[in-house]
């Protein structure tokens, strides 16, 4: 077997260390139960059956998504022992039948909103959902067999997360969850592809199109948030206004193009009249990141009438529906939701990678601490306090 090494990242894989086809026994933070504390276990990973693929995961982030599984918020989605994490970049180590886009030692990141090319949401223009891998938060195990790839030294089997479970050194994923990029990308950087950064920028050029001179109104200047106000100040929007509770994030909003900062808790007219004040009558577009129902409504009113348009991107677990009136869409405003940006992961996300290599979005900003793997606790914790953007952890 070829000798992989990368330099950038520290990994490589001697010959004499042959692990295709075999268990591999390594290093996982496993979650036993919500809300309790990661624990650094050795755990078996078994090696990649048909269509499937085997990672060494070199850097891992933390995301809300991944604190709302480990909290448990949603009892329906709960399936504990689990590996959570869907946030990465790493290095093939191996590939199971079929697989004939990917090879040991290609540079890969893996995606929650999958791509197999074959079904009919995949073939459309329309659409980046996959019926077959698309994001799934109840999806536990395989698609093959229905098991896990994961297990305790004993044997017993540890739950999958969002196609993807990053928070291992080693991960076995569908090959249709992860994409290949440019070996000379910064895998460091090409993390935050995964998710966040994908879904904010995304939502800005796929799913509203924000064009030149556009005006946008951001609701929740998060990681997600921000990747939208760095996507619309890539596409050159003359006014990007930031919406939050917290003060510091218009520090940091700043940085990412937000022109103008709504503090919603101070006193005044609704948000929504704030915003048509300021904007002769509405922004061109609007996007709800936080996942508030009471929120979404003050985004979809603060867009302009006739064409207003607003994108959903905040997890609402809540059963409670919009309250929208059938009148205020006959006015001409338009509301749409949106997973993963809009990108189809496999075929559109190594150019969107090529991209960022070239300046086009700013990945470093996103960066706000970095820890080892060990300390991810304290990473949940960065987050939970609203210190972090994102807080990369090094494997």
């Amino acid at each position: 077997m070829a000798n992989h090494q990368n330099s950038a990242n520290g990994w490589s894989k001697p010959s004499d260390q042959r692990t295709t086809g075999k268990v591999i026994t390594c290093k996982a933070a496993v979650v036993w139960g919500p809300g309790q504390p990661f624990v650094m276990e050795q755990v078996q990973v078994d090696p990649p059956q048909k269509l499937e693929v085997r990672i060494k995961i070199l850097f891992t982030s933390v995301c809300h998504t991944d604190l709302s599984a480990w909290q448990g918020e949603n009892e329906a989605q709960r399936a504990f022992p689990r590996i959570l994490g869907h946030e990465a970049s790493g290095i093939v180590e191996s590939v199971g039948e079929g697989v004939e886009d990917m090879k040991e030692g290609d540079h890969v990141i893996p995606i929650f909103n999958g791509e197999c090319g074959d079904c009919k949401c995949c073939k459309s223009e329309k659409t980046n959902i996959c019926h077959n891998f698309g994001v799934n938060p109840f999806k536990k195990v395989m698609n093959n067999d229905g098991k896990s790839r994961f297990s305790t030294k004993d044997g017993k089997p540890i739950y999958h997360f969002l196609n993807t479970s990053t928070f291992s050194e080693y991960t076995v994923l569908e090959s249709a969850c992860v994409v290949k990029i440019d070996p000379e990308a910064p895998l460091k950087k090409m993390t935050l592809l995964s998710c966040g950064v994908s879904t904010g920028v995304g939502a800005a050029w796929n799913t509203a199109n924000v064009q030149a001179a556009s005006t946008v109104a951001i609701f929740g200047l998060g990681s997600v948030g921000l990747a939208v106000a760095e996507g619309a100040r890539a596409r050159g929007a003359s006014r990007i206004i930031g919406v939050d509770i917290n003060p510091n994030k218009f520090i940091k909003g700043q940085a990412m193009g937000v022109t103008d900062f709504i503090n919603p808790s101070e006193p005044g007219k609704p948000l929504h009249e704030r915003i048509r004040e300021i904007t002769d009558g509405g922004v061109d577009h609007s996007f709800e990141c936080i996942g508030n129902l009471d929120v979404l409504r003050e985004a979809f009113l603060s867009t302009h009438e006739g064409w207003g348009f607003t994108v959903v991107l905040g997890i609402h677990p809540t059963p409670k529906m919009l309250l929208l009136h059938p009148m205020e869409l006959v006015h001409g405003r338009g509301i749409i939701g949106s997973v993963f940006g809009g990108f189809k992961g496999k075929s559109q996300l190594p150019h969107f990678a090529q991209e960022c290599m070239n300046g086009v979005v700013d990945l470093d900003k996103f960066i706000t601490h970095e820890l080892p793997f060990e300390k991810i606790n304290d990473a949940f914790q960065l987050l939970i306090e609203g210190k972090s953007l994102r807080c990369v952890l090094q494997l």
